[in-house]
């Protein structure tokens, strides 16, 4: 993997964000929380950086970011799908609903599609094991999703940027 060089402005929201935190190794589960909510991930040299900014050392703050699955080192898509894959949806379906949407954006699990728009990921349980399978666009929760509407699914985060982009043009 490549190294990409943070901007100036990069480095200094992650500086301000650990001095919220007075530079505590002990708020170190924050300050990521808060980085990432930034920059939408946490490459490495971001961690390397928070590592400097909290006086700790690069393996405690990777071994962080790689414990928790909350913690992304990949950019996620505008749009990231999430398929739950708990007891209740799998045994209704998930597993091939999850194949069509790997299927229809050309990615696997943990990528993001070549134009960033959308990314996928599994999940254990979202809680709503009544509308199973489930699968979750962003913050909107699709229930009872069957293969056949995965294709609509996409278009309409598909179409909703394209309008977006047409808006601001």
């Amino acid at each position: 993997m490549s190294k990409i060089k943070l901007s100036e402005n990069t480095i200094q929201t992650i500086k301000n964000i650990c001095a919220e935190f007075q530079n505590k190794e002990g708020e170190l589960i924050n300050v990521l929380h808060k980085v990432q909510q930034n920059l939408g991930y946490l490459p490495a040299e971001v961690q390397e950086l928070i590592a400097k900014e909290l006086h700790t050392s690069v393996a405690k703050v990777y071994g962080v970011v790689t414990f928790y699955t909350f913690f992304t080192m990949i950019p996620k898509g505008e749009h990231p799908i999430s398929i739950c894959m708990g007891t209740a949806c799998y045994v209704r379906g998930a597993e091939q609903v999850l194949n069509e949407f790997k299927r229809q954006l050309k990615v696997e699990v943990g990528q993001s599609t070549f134009d960033g728009k959308f990314s996928l990921n599994c999940l254990r349980c979202v809680g709503a094991c009544g509308l199973a399978p489930v699968v979750m666009v962003g913050e909107k929760v699709f229930g009872r999703v069957a293969p056949a509407q995965v294709k609509k699914i996409i278009a309409e985060y598909r179409d909703t940027s394209a309008r977006d982009t047409a808006k601001s043009a």
